[in-house]
């Protein structure tokens, strides 16, 4: 504690020495100490964490930083730093044309140990409508794709995977733009997991939501089965961060234990948006019946 303070106080007396606008200081100050410290208690090293994961989930704005700059390498460092065992992209392939995927696949699994899961219908492509899906050491159970209404083409992917530490439903998804075409698509994520059955499942990606909270958000739909749906992880945009548009959402509720946007320098850079990362706990006890008589018993 001690040593952080004394590199709390440096960082302080540094930011005062100098000029810019206050707050971006303050927080570059802060963030050298902080965020850190917390991510190392809530993250634990992977052979301290027996039944849990990290999951995560990112929209790598087709590779493109906030320096305009279009660089793959970059989005798969980022990655890196995360230390992911079952990762959610948003964006991962070109929008027109043949949407060819835009990561080295070879590159990723040799840095990262994640492997694509097969959820695309074009050859070249990474994801479907730009999902893509990615797991370390686990093996694809079952795969689905739920097309999600909208003025132009949007979906989510869904898959079951059998991982060391258990059992896993994720489903990633990147939402509308207007709230009607939200509402419609969080009711056609909610009829994929109709007659589910019972295990942990986590539901994350691009929500678009801007305003939660309010009692017309379309995802207060979600909240019966997965709980709140407001959370306080801004990261949009990346290089200021003030839109929790990203989420992570867990089934059971309390299998999703912390959750952290994943603020770094490199991760500033490279996507418009900063990754936001989950520690999942996979032998949360499960109710009774379906996933679906789940969210009824909630909801009544």
């Amino acid at each position: 504690m001690t040593l952080a303070r004394s590199r709390l106080e440096r960082a302080l007396l540094a930011w005062r020495g100098t000029r810019g606008r206050r707050r971006e200081r303050l927080a570059a100050a802060l963030d050298a100490v902080l965020p850190a410290r917390a991510a190392d208690v809530a993250f634990p090293a992977e052979p301290a964490r027996t039944s849990r994961i990290v999951v995560a989930t990112y929209n790598v704005h087709k590779c493109v930083g906030t320096d305009g700059r279009f660089d793959p390498d970059r989005i798969a460092d980022v990655v890196a730093e995360l230390g992911a065992d079952v990762l959610a992209l948003q964006e991962a392939d070109r929008r027109l044309g043949l949407r060819n995927g835009l990561l080295d696949l070879e590159r990723l699994a040799r840095t990262t140990g994640l492997e694509l899961v097969p959820v695309a219908m074009r050859p070249l492509s990474h994801g479907w409508h730009g999902n893509a899906l990615f797991v370390r050491g686990g093996a694809v159970r079952r795969i689905k794709r739920v097309p999600l209404p909208q003025a132009e083409p949007r979906g989510a992917v869904l898959a079951e995977i059998d991982l060391p530490a258990g059992r896993l439903r994720v489903v990633g998804a990147h939402l509308g733009l207007l709230k009607r075409s939200r509402r419609r698509q969080t009711a056609a994520l909610l009829a994929a997991l109709e007659r589910a059955e019972p295990m942990p499942t986590v539901m994350m990606g691009d929500f678009n939501e801007w305003r939660p909270g309010r009692p017309d958000c379309p995802l207060a739909e979600l909240e019966p089965l997965f709980g709140p749906t407001r959370q306080h992880h801004p990261s949009f945009p990346s290089r200021r961060p003030i839109f929790a548009l990203d989420r992570i959402l867990g089934w059971p509720i309390g299998a999703v234990e912390a959750i952290a946007v994943h603020d770094t320098p490199l991760a500033r850079v490279a996507s418009d948006h900063l990754p936001l990362k989950a520690l999942v706990d996979l032998a949360v006890p499960l109710p009774v019946g379906t996933v679906e008589a789940d969210a009824a018993a909630r909801r009544d």
